[in-house]
């Protein structure tokens, strides 16, 4: 069994080096005015110095030790956990506080990843357990195709054709919405970089951008995933000019979006980050592209939300500063 290691609490340690701090002081002066004329003044406060000098390296070593490397440590270890490496847990914790801190943190964390994994686990098993009864319908489907259907039973099997390819989509997005949790587009970008690529992927809308050079806190090919869902859902609503807008706030960095169409409803709004709602699964929507956007932005420590607009839609991405 290991032997419980003895840690001093965090109000000893800073009360001690207070303590020895004022204490040097009042020593020094004591000791050189007993010193001084035995020694000569000069060569008491030399020796005086070196003396409080090395007590004090001593001080500053023990609060290194029991503080500094502590907090090194624990940054290392959610370093470590953010960017979705293979953490090590610190090996020195310092005082008390620090230590039952450390241990909730890490805790944390691999609660955290076993929900990941739980997640992941899940929405892996259900795809691959409706993936063959799907696959047998479409095999079905096939062959009622190949025989001769009166109108109505055409009419039928294209029904179940379509319902079957539906269910393999949103198995598909279920799958993109579950790695989105875990996906780390680790960098840095700006409109001006992102706005290339934006206009050739979208050739019928015209774009407004302000604030092209601010620096935004996600590497390209992850930023571009979110944008071009949100202009997908703008090209859908009939827009034809987007303005993209990056805006320094109060401790968040807030880019905008937002486009001339047709707008979203008050009893839509509310919905539009659930999974699976949309208003045109008729078309082939799956109610999921919001949701991926925005367990990508989570995933990032960012955030996503519709704003009210006198004209289209309009939606913020919120990304946190500090």
């Amino acid at each position: 069994m290991t032997a419980r290691r003895w840690r001093p609490s965090l109000a000893f340690v800073l009360g001690g080096a207070l303590c020895g701090t004022l204490g040097l002081s009042f020593a020094g002066l004591l000791a050189l005015r007993s010193l001084g004329p035995h020694l000569g003044y000069a060569n008491a406060a030399a020796a005086l110095g070196l003396a409080i000098l090395l007590a004090t390296a001593a001080l500053g070593w023990l609060l290194v030790r029991l503080l500094l490397r502590p907090i090194h440590a624990l940054e290392a270890f959610a370093l470590s956990v953010e960017q979705n490496r293979a953490p090590e847990p610190p090996a020195h914790f310092g005082t008390q506080e620090l230590h039952a801190t450390a241990r909730r943190v890490i805790a944390m964390a691999h609660a955290l990843r076993d929900r990941e994994a739980t997640i992941r686990a899940f929405t892996d098993h259900v795809t691959h357990e409706v993936k063959t009864p799907v696959a047998a319908i479409h095999a079905a489907v096939e062959l009622l195709q190949d025989g001769s259907l009166s109108p109505q039973d055409a009419q039928l099997v294209a029904q179940i054709d379509g319902a079957q390819a539906q269910i393999q989509a949103q198995l598909a997005v279920l799958r993109q919405a579950a790695q989105a949790r875990e996906a780390r587009y680790l960098g840095q970008t700006t409109l001006a970089d992102l706005a290339p690529a934006l206009r050739s992927d979208f050739p019928t809308l015209t774009f407004g951008i302000e604030g092209g050079s601010h620096a935004l806190p996600m590497a390209a090919p992850g930023l571009l995933v979110v944008l071009r869902q949100l202009l997908a859902n703008s090209v859908s609503h009939e827009a034809t000019h987007v303005s993209l807008a990056a805006l320094h706030h109060p401790d968040v960095l807030m880019l905008e979006v937002s486009d001339n169409g047709s707008g979203i409803s008050p009893g839509n709004a509310a919905r539009l980050f659930e999974p699976f709602f949309t208003t045109r699964r008729d078309q082939g929507g799956t109610g999921m592209g919001l949701t991926i956007a925005r367990n990508l932005l989570a995933a990032h420590n960012a955030g996503i939300e519709v704003a009210a607009s006198d004209t289209g839609a309009l939606f913020r991405l919120i990304f946190p500063t500090v």
